[in-house]
């Protein structure tokens, strides 16, 4: 009798504090994986992560913190140019929040690459790069936490926004200095004075109508191409199909774009505005007759074959817009 009960209590024993043991186990779990992924933050703002990283540190509970990852390409064989942009973007973002004051492990920062988890890759079923998910403390990734690229585009100062949208961690994005503007902004000026200086006694060209014209047309054109959208957006300057292969100049939707889609913009906006020159020369100008034929000849051709082509950009954009030139 007494050893039957001895093994109840025994067995009551192990019942109470096995929770105890599991949550300890789990407690001393959660520290080692903490401990590990500042060990590595401190090392390098992001970490690179391979798929047994991924499982083991994001997947796999317990966890407490947040993670930032940016599954990219940047194997030259992958030629992914905007990956390396992206790339200098996170680690800015990155790098603000490793080295600010506020730093906790609230939230990590960390990288896939393909050719290093390809796995992590096929278990998310994603088929392209770069792209950005936040994997939050508890629970599985939403929607919301996946980064739309094509429309914010990577700037850090976009990502810090979202980072913050996702995790209510505030990061002040700081830049390191950048001495390239200020010096081409200093030679420019450095050549105008030069130029000033040497023609200091026949300055009627600061006073030339031409000159001035052509000065206003390109700061025109340039501000209604949206280089300002890209300067604040940051967009990727083209796209390419990891699966097919293909690059897109221009994004398919009215709320984004791409910067080679700006310059593609820019130089059909100054072929139209050639044409309208042409015109307005063979019109007004004193050459014969033969010359100016040849000019409005051009000038039409250039403004129904570039005017064709901008409708034919707006309609890929605005999806039903039922207008054309020329070209469906």
């Amino acid at each position: 009798m007494f050893e039957k009960l001895c093994v109840w209590l025994f067995v009551l024993v192990l019942f109470y504090n096995e929770p105890a043991r599991a949550q300890k186990k789990k407690e001393t779990l959660l520290s080692e994986k903490v401990t590990q992924m500042m060990e590595w933050a401190s090392k390098r703002s992001v970490i690179r992560m391979n798929g047994d990283k991924f499982r083991r540190f994001v997947k796999a509970p317990p966890r407490n913190y947040s993670v930032v990852i940016m599954f990219t390409a940047l194997q030259p064989q992958r030629q992914c140019g905007v990956c390396r942009q992206a790339d200098e973007e996170f680690q800015v973002l990155a790098n603000s929040w490793r080295y600010s004051s506020a730093f906790t492990n609230k939230v990590f920062f960390a990288s896939v690459d393909f050719d290093e988890g390809s796995d992590v890759f096929q278990m998310l079923n994603m088929n392209s790069a770069p792209t950005f998910l936040h994997f939050p403390s508890k629970g599985k990734p939403r929607r919301s936490d996946t980064y739309e690229l094509q429309v914010r585009g990577f700037a850090a100062e976009q990502l810090a926004r979202w980072v913050a949208d996702r995790t209510d961690v505030q990061i002040r994005v700081i830049r390191p200095p950048n001495y390239a503007g200020p010096l081409l902004l200093g030679f420019l000026l450095a050549v105008i004075g030069g130029l000033a200086y040497l023609r200091r006694h026949n300055l009627e060209f600061l006073f030339n109508k031409n000159v001035w014209a052509f000065s206003a047309l390109c700061f025109v054109l340039i501000m209604t191409s949206g280089q300002m959208w890209n300067h604040i957006r940051g967009p990727p300057y083209a796209h390419k199909n990891p699966s097919t292969g293909q690059v897109s100049y221009i994004h398919g939707s009215s709320q984004a774009q791409f910067v080679a889609e700006t310059h593609i913009v820019l130089l059909f906006n100054a072929a139209v505005t050639m044409g309208i020159v042409l015109l307005c020369e063979a019109a007004t100008s004193d050459m014969d007759i033969g010359k100016r034929k040849i000019m409005c000849v051009a000038g039409i051709g250039l403004v129904m074959l570039f005017f064709s082509w901008l409708l034919s950009i707006f309609r890929a954009k605005y999806h039903g817009y039922p207008y054309s030139f020329l070209m469906s």
